[in-house]
């Protein structure tokens, strides 16, 4: 996997969780898990689970008798998951790599990935993967987040990062919302084995009380913080700050309603 995955570890999993989640994952984690409903199957898989914000949607809104298999490739990820969901039985959690996935053909009637395959570095291994732990007629369902020119605060957000350190660029922020154009996944999806494959783009209007808060998820939450730290480890708070301003700037205050911008894929494995 990514060095971008691998640093989403120490403090990075709680800022996620905290600052980022209830912002840009709620509402495509509910969207998700009432695709996973119309899926059916009684054996679900969730890769790239992070801290655990669709799989406690899934678990909500699955049927009782759905057994829900948590992974994450960071134990660190994966342990605020399950601090969050202790108690909820038919949840098992296990480290494991979306793309060397330690699991039998056939495993699962559903595969579920939210924003995960973004940072895959072979992405058509990982496709392969999910076609494999899937029973014949199972379904594959991920998202990707669309570019920044449809989520112009991470478009901002990456600008001002790069421009508090014109000479090395931080990177990390065009990773999640870099991977987006359909025809080629759809393309990846087919190679992969997969049929009857659909792209739907969710549109969501997100209100955020708090643009400081949410700042600070950005740098502190994602593997921004670690790039910083390369750079000037006393920058984090003056980089949060510009990010502020900027969208100040944007959006009129330290309040506003954010357009945020994914796509849905679904396909199915051959029966």
């Amino acid at each position: 996997m990514s060095d971008a995955i691998a640093a989403f570890t120490g403090s990075v999993p709680e800022y996620y969780h905290q600052y980022l989640g209830p912002v840009i994952f709620v509402d495509a984690a509910a969207d998700m898990a009432r695709r996973a409903v119309a899926a059916g199957g009684e054996r679900l898989l969730e890769t790239a689970a992070g801290t655990g914000i669709v799989t406690r949607a899934l678990h909500d809104a699955l049927p009782a008798g759905t057994a829900i298999t948590a992974t994450d490739l960071n134990p660190a990820m994966l342990a605020v998951a399950e601090s969050k969901l202790e108690g909820c039985g038919r949840i098992t959690f296990r480290p494991a790599d979306g793309t060397d996935l330690p699991f039998p053909d056939q495993s699962f009637d559903t595969v579920v990935c939210q924003f995960g395959v973004m940072f895959y570095p072979d992405k058509a291994r990982g496709y392969r993967e999910a076609l494999r732990v899937l029973r014949p007629g199972g379904r594959y369902l991920f998202s990707v987040w669309d570019s920044h020119r449809y989520n112009h605060y991470a478009g901002i957000a990456h600008r001002v990062a790069g421009e508090a350190f014109p000479d090395n660029p931080p990177r990390f922020l065009g990773v999640p919302y870099g991977y987006s154009a359909i025809d080629p996944i759809k393309e990846a999806l087919i190679e992969a084995g997969f049929r009857i494959i659909s792209a739907t783009v969710l549109r969501i209007d997100r209100p955020v009380a708090d643009l400081v808060a949410f700042a600070t998820g950005f740098v502190f939450g994602t593997p921004l913080f670690g790039q910083i730290q390369e750079r000037d480890p006393a920058a984090h708070a003056s980089v949060r700050d510009r990010i502020v301003a900027a969208w100040q700037r944007e959006y009129g205050g330290l309040s506003a309603t954010l357009p945020l911008q994914a796509i849905m894929f679904e396909a199915h494995r051959p029966a």
